[in-house]
């Protein structure tokens, strides 16, 4: 009773100060200790409140930081998700922020914790994640967090190799800080943030926040000269800058190419002969649609690249005329107000190598066919990112990949889709991982660019989204850390009362063949036929209901009951006269190998690439061609370890040619120690996603894909 006295007491006081207060006034700093005395008062008259933390991985659209883990946030005070965004959590198996409870708030308002997902850097605005907030609870020094990737590719501030996720050694022009100047890192689940508020000072950074807009101002720098020298290499550029200035690097023009070939990759012509005849599935984007050489018979075409930098330029420096090369096409030096364009023209398949050098503060822009830096760095608990080379012969291929620890607490595998919880549809992959909330991810299986519907096995939480086709390799998993990778196909037989046993060809597949179809809830609300003149087979509670014409191709919608599924009969229509209303069917399902049927999550790609440690290419068994098996692209992998870890990787064009095939592709995989590993899409859908961005090209080059493997980390 003395409790509830005293509570009751506490109310009445806070009740009578906060008016006054908020009507008088008062100096800022008067202000903030009578408000921190307020809101420690009505702390304690809550302090029998419910409590609890959040989910990091739930934090999604700049609602995912260093909060997440660390602060104590009140209920009312915490941002909410619009329903899309609670929507998209939810369809990928994520929980709403609503679903958790809160600590009770000890930290005053003028120190409440704030973030976004845009940064003003000199005036560019980038889409970057940030968060700032107090060093603790009672702390008004407020910090500055940034995503790491994002910094690195939007200011040009190198991450160092590190083999522990909560340092990150940086060097940027002469700041260089390592060891034990590293600068704190902190993994939240969908981002690794980086503590720059020290960094800023060194750098001259200014950092000012605007709503959800965090502002970064760099003092103005001026380039003061201009070099060139030819390199065994390539070609070299410096800039000379009286000061350190932000950079970056970007595409200027993309080619269209064919969905397997890579905007980067050196062109291959395509023959005047007319079309060849498929070799595969009508609806495979892997197929060569036209026979092509094996080698260009014509000059190499080439691709522009612009490297921005905040310093102002002469504009007597920007009319000089440059040397150029074989390599270098054209360099020219473009004033842009407080910036400084260095345009290059370049063959397709090289890339500018561009890094900073300090006392005296250089910019160094190298013309190089490999131009990949490589990388160790310890991501987050159970992540590793590492870019490296890989050879093979006299061909070095640059590879992008992370390796994933599946028994690290925390850390869950999961399909996603591109537009849930529909199986229609296709977006690129980094617009897939932010809306997911995952941490890493990378595109995955085949589809149909037309009508960006699966074109192999999805399967989600033991529910086949999509199912496996052509005997094609895939992916397997469970939550135990557990994978198996092997050719899939899965075998359905309908038992009629007659005893007449119906193979089923596709369950919920857009491949369409002879033979019967069948669709379920998985699938969605309705079926529509793919074909002409199917018959169209309702069941319920495994009873025949009744046949109905399906029609033409693409304009009926058919009602899929909850309790059954549809038949679709195509070509081949002979089974419908053992389909008769009223009729009780059995269902039997296998999966080949029986031991798939046992993970409930499954995600197809072809060819399998590596089994028992050893280079296991059969396309022809998985329905490729042999013109798709010799045709080289950049391409994605997945692969497992003896020690049980995931590989994903991306392998980009060779020094100074083209990507890999297959069997260059498994060998590549053999060699970074996977004892399994499966190829997934491809070519311009290849991306590798972490921490907010892609790590191996530009996002402008990278194409729309239809499903991906997400990797979401909780701490």
């Amino acid at each position: 009773m003395d409790r509830q006295k005293q509570l009751a007491a506490d109310n009445r006081r806070l009740g009578s100060i906060l008016p006054w207060i908020l009507s008088v006034s008062i100096s800022p700093l008067l202000a903030t200790i009578l408000l921190c005395s307020v809101w420690n008062l009505a702390g304690r008259a809550q302090s029998g409140e419910r409590a609890g933390l959040i989910h990091a991985s739930t934090a999604r659209q700049g609602m995912n930081s260093l909060a997440d883990s660390e602060s104590r946030l009140k209920p009312t005070q915490m941002p909410t998700h619009s329903p899309l965004q609670r929507t998209s959590a939810m369809r990928q198996g994520i929980h709403s922020l609503s679903d958790y409870r809160f600590l009770t708030q000890s930290i005053p308002p003028v120190a409440r914790i704030r973030q976004g997902r845009q940064v003003s850097l000199n005036g560019r605005i980038l889409p970057l994640a940030w968060t700032q907030q107090p060093t603790n609870n009672t702390s008004t020094n407020l910090r500055t967090w940034i995503a790491d990737v994002g910094l690195m590719q939007s200011a040009g501030v190198d991450l160092l190799n590190t083999a522990d996720s909560t340092k990150q050694p940086v060097q940027w022009f002469s700041v260089s800080l390592t060891n034990a100047q590293s600068l704190t890192a902190r993994s939240t689940g969908a981002y690794r943030y980086l503590d720059i508020t020290d960094f800023a000072k060194l750098a001259g950074w200014q950092i000012s926040i605007d709503n959800n807009l965090l502002k970064i101002t760099s003092q103005p720098a001026n380039v003061t000269g201009i070099r060139q020298a030819a390199r065994e290499t390539g070609d070299r550029i410096v800039l000379d800058l009286d000061r350190a200035a932000p950079w970056q690097v970007n595409i200027v023009d993309t080619p269209s190419p064919p969905p397997t070939d890579d905007p980067t990759k050196p062109a291959i012509p395509l023959q005047a002969s007319p079309p060849a005849p498929n070799l595969e599935t009508p609806d495979d984007p892997t197929k060569p649609a036209l026979s092509q050489p094996l080698a260009p018979d014509r000059a190499i075409a080439s691709q522009e690249w612009s490297i921005a930098i905040d310093a102002k330029v002469d504009r007597t420096l920007g009319e000089r005329i440059f040397a150029t090369s074989q390599q270098l096409r054209s360099l020219k030096i473009e004033p842009a107000g407080n910036q400084t364009k260095v345009k290059v023209q370049i063959p397709l398949g090289w890339r500018p190598q561009v890094f900073s050098l300090g006392n005296p503060n250089r910019l160094v822009i190298d013309i190089r066919p490999d131009s990949l830096v490589e990388k160790d760095i310890a991501w987050a608990a159970g992540v590793r990112w590492r870019q490296q080379y890989q050879n093979l012969g006299t061909a070095r291929f640059p590879v992008y990949s992370l390796e994933v620890n599946p028994r690290q607490s925390g850390v869950k595998i999961r399909p996603l889709l591109s537009n849930p919880p529909t199986e229609k549809g296709s977006a690129a992959l980094l617009q897939t991982a932010e809306v997911s909330g995952t941490g890493a991810a990378i595109n995955a299986g085949f589809f149909n660019r037309i009508n960006r519907l699966a074109l192999g096995a999805i399967r989600r939480d033991t529910k086949w989204l999509s199912g496996p086709i052509l005997n094609r390799g895939a992916i397997a998993w469970n939550d135990r850390g557990e994978f198996a990778i092997a050719r899939l196909t899965l075998q359905e037989t309908l038992i009629t009362p007659g005893n007449q046993r119906l193979s089923v060809s596709q369950l919920n597949s857009a491949y369409v063949t002879s033979g019967i179809g069948r669709y379920n809830l998985d699938w969605g609300a309705t079926y529509t036929p793919f074909s002409d003149d199917e018959i169209v087979v309702t069941v319920a509670g495994d009873r025949v209901i009744g046949q109905s014409p399906g029609g033409a191709a693409g304009k009926t919608n058919f009602p899929i009951p909850g309790n059954g599924y549809i038949l679709a009969l195509r070509s081949d229509l002979s089974p419908a006269s053992q389909l008769a209303a009223g009729d009780l069917l059995r269902l039997e399902t296998n999966t080949i190998p029986a031991d798939f049927n046992r993970f409930p999550y499954i995600l197809g790609g072809g060819p399998v690439l590596v089994q028992n440690s050893r280079v296991a290419v059969d396309a022809k068994a998985e329905g490729f061609s042999d013109a798709y098996v010799r045709q080289t692209a950049i391409r994605s992998a997945i692969g497992r370890t003896a020690a049980g870890n995931l590989l994903i990787v991306a392998v980009h064009n060779r020094a100074g040619g083209a990507g890999p095939n297959f069997a260059e592709l498994a060998q590549i995989l053999q060699q970074m120690g996977a004892v399994e590993a499966l190829n997934l899409d491809g070519g311009s859908s290849t991306s590798l996603y972490l921490g907010g961005s892609l790590l191996d090209r530009p996002p402008s080059t990278a194409a729309r894909v239809h499903n991906a493997i997400g990797i979401f980390i909780q701490p």
